[in-house]
């Protein structure tokens, strides 16, 4: 499987889930573009968060040093991000691609997340609890579904919200693969956990 990450805004926890899946299926990970905290990037941490020795963490296709939206970060990099210049790893494995921010963030004048996505990719959307985070998710949704491809699952972030949850559900009716939780801190044991409890959801997408 080639799954695809992404969320319904930044910081809802795309890393966290990508992490999961990776560990679950001990899958290989490709974050196409990183923009900041290259020290310290999305990558390094599904490295040090993920305990299985089969995963393969991809280089990035670009490394940009300003953490802000991919085509500002670029153009302060005094580049221009070049869809042609990102190539998906080759692999026989599981593949988690992770997006930055969300599916309409720019990459260039033209070209958007979302245009990352190809048609083999299963794509998983990230729903973290916030006030005005059913209307996210319900867009998100519905901008994937207006560019011709499904959504094969939902994961959601943060303490249970029942009724959000049910909403969200009810609305677009994709499964739930499951639900991370508030914890003080993730690390290795965290996330194999949670791997333990999504994976049968994970491989019957």
């Amino acid at each position: 499987m080639k799954i695809f990450v992404t969320g319904i805004s930044t910081d809802v926890g795309k890393t966290i889930a990508s992490s999961i899946i990776v560990e679950s299926l001990e899958a290989d990970y490709w974050k196409p573009i990183q923009a900041g905290d290259l020290d310290n990037s999305d990558s390094h941490k599904i490295k040090s968060k993920i305990s299985n020795l089969k995963s393969k963490i991809f280089e990035n296709s670009y490394k940009l040093n300003t953490p802000a939206s991919p085509h500002l970060a670029a153009e302060i990099d005094g580049i221009k991000i070049d869809l042609k210049q990102i190539k998906e790893p080759e692999t026989k494995n599981h593949l988690v691609i992770e997006g930055a921010g969300g599916i309409f963030v720019p990459l260039n004048d033209k070209d958007l997340i979302i245009d990352l996505i190809q048609p083999d990719y299963k794509i998983i959307v990230v729903s973290r609890h916030y006030l005005g985070s059913i209307n996210h998710t319900l867009l998100t949704v519905e901008a994937i579904r207006n560019h011709g491809f499904e959504v094969a699952g939902i994961i959601f972030s943060g303490s249970e919200n029942k009724a959000t949850e049910s909403m969200i559900l009810n609305k677009t009716g994709i499964k739930c693969i499951g639900r991370i939780d508030e914890e003080p801190y993730f690390d290795q044991n965290v996330i194999k956990e949670y791997a333990d409890l999504f994976r049968d959801n994970l491989l019957n997408l």
